[in-house]
């Protein structure tokens, strides 16, 4: 009788045992998710958790997320690992269907197994399942041909895996693992050649996404971060703002609130270790930085004591002082807190690239934190909304405040505008694939006449 009850005291502890092993693997999979920001394309606004829905602006077309709770019926429920594994680091469905690179496959091929094994425990036993299927995504002729992609990966993809730098220290290694893995920060800080590939020799160097621009995030001291402290970027990735230097908005606003701010001090101190060792090969040996542009100005005197609807002899002041200067102030200082950032000192007004400054003031700011939610509102709303500006008064107001607080080099047209309005430049691949296609049946149906032609006078 001893022996049995000793018997059922260590299968109960070896359960107990087996059962906090489970327990731990879902979490170190649940950490891994949000060090991959699975939510902010997988999670529609207002939707549930990872149940897709979300529709993603592409150079080539919209793209929308899948469901991947573990619902047997429209999310991933009757995936194996492998298959499961295939998707993340290969870009291939269970069905054998090739995903696009949307979904950030080229970066977490650079996943171990280990943590594989993990994302796979979370999502299968973490993640409540939603039974509902998303909408399919349909891009233009020929990119709806997913069999393209197998094309796409044999050029662009890595094998799966991460061999770390013996030369190197533990953190920096863990660091760089992050970076190009999990944080997946090169697919929207580098540049794309002409099939949307990165270009790995330009690597962050900054990328147009969408109607944002991922600027440069190297470790040069002019055209990179490179004046930053890493507790200064530890801070921006926690908070989303960095006082006199830069605050984020669109999707970088997104991976702090779902992403960065929840990861542990120490990978935070790993991924600034590293980032800080990424160099710009291609960066000016010197010059002024982007956060150490412009100066308070303000020209109230253009319009003082005029009715406000007229005409002034300066229409940009009189854009900045009925829309900004409530907020960042007349002279565009900013509050002593940097709640509402200084315009100047500012990287948004100080790119070569404009499309932060336009973006921001068409669609605003929006960032829940810790200390309560980060808000400008987006003056780009419908045209009978209160605090519509139209085209050209956003490229009017634009240059104006970079004329003042930011690099004055650079000019905002209409045009630049309402290209940002409609969700950033358009890629010509789309157009020329269907111009190749095209000629290519043209060819062929001329080289099957031909055939049919030298056959038919040989009879």
């Amino acid at each position: 009788m001893l022996k049995l009850k000793q018997i059922a005291l260590v299968l109960t502890l070896a359960s107990g045992a087996a059962h906090a092993a489970d327990n731990a693997l879902v979490k170190k999979g649940e950490y891994l998710a949000v060090a991959s920001d699975c939510t902010a394309c997988h999670t529609a606004e207002h939707g549930q958790p990872f149940a897709g829905g979300k529709v993603i602006e592409s150079p080539v077309g919209e793209i929308i997320a899948t469901n991947i709770t573990p619902s047997k019926i429209a999310g991933i429920g009757q995936y194996s690992e492998q298959q499961f594994a295939d998707a993340v680091r290969k870009g291939v469905r269970a069905d054998g269907a090739n995903l696009y690179p949307a979904m950030p496959y080229t970066a977490y091929a650079t996943l171990t197994d280990d943590d594989i094994h993990a994302l796979y425990a979370y999502f299968m036993s973490g993640v409540q399942p939603v039974d509902k299927a998303t909408e399919e995504t349909h891009l233009p002729f020929p990119l709806n041909l997913r069999f393209s992609m197998m094309f796409w990966n044999a050029l662009f993809l890595k094998a799966p895996g991460y061999t770390p730098d013996a030369s190197q220290s533990a953190s920096w290694n863990r660091g760089r693992y992050l970076v190009d893995g999990a944080a997946h920060c090169s697919t929207c800080h580098t540049p794309r050649g002409f099939l949307m590939q990165e270009k790995e020799g330009d690597a962050f160097t900054g990328a147009q996404v969408g109607p944002w621009f991922a600027p440069n995030i190297t470790a040069n001291a002019v055209s990179g971060i490179g004046q930053w402290s890493q507790q200064d970027l530890i801070t921006y990735l926690k908070t989303g703002r960095l006082a006199d230097k830069a605050q984020a908005a669109g999707s970088m606003a997104e991976a702090i609130t779902h992403s960065f701010q929840h990861l542990s001090d120490a990978d935070l101190a790993a991924i600034a270790e590293y980032m800080s060792s990424v160099t710009d090969k291609n960066a000016p040996a010197s010059g002024a930085s982007r956060f150490e542009q412009g100066k308070a100005a303000q020209n109230l005197v253009a319009f003082r004591g005029d009715a406000f609807t007229a005409p002034t002899s300066d229409e940009g002041a009189r854009l900045f002082s009925g829309n900004c200067a409530s907020c960042h102030g007349s002279s565009g200082e900013g509050t002593k807190d940097a709640f509402y950032p200084s315009l100047f000192h500012n990287s948004a007004t100080a790119e070569r690239n404009p499309s932060n400054l336009i973006a921001t003031i068409l669609y605003g700011v929006q960032r829940p934190t810790a200390k309560g939610d980060v808000f400008m509102p987006p003056f780009g709303s419908q045209p009978n909304a209160i605090n519509h500006l139209d085209d050209q008064q956003v490229a009017t107001l634009s240059n104006w405040i970079l004329h003042h607080y930011g690099n004055v080099e650079v000019t905002v047209s209409p045009e630049q505008v309402a290209e940002i309005r409609r969700g950033g430049p358009s890629s010509p691949l789309v157009m020329l694939a269907q111009v190749g296609v095209g000629l290519g049946a043209v060819v062929f149906v001329v080289l099957l006449a031909w055939w049919l032609m030298r056959r038919r006078n040989k009879k």
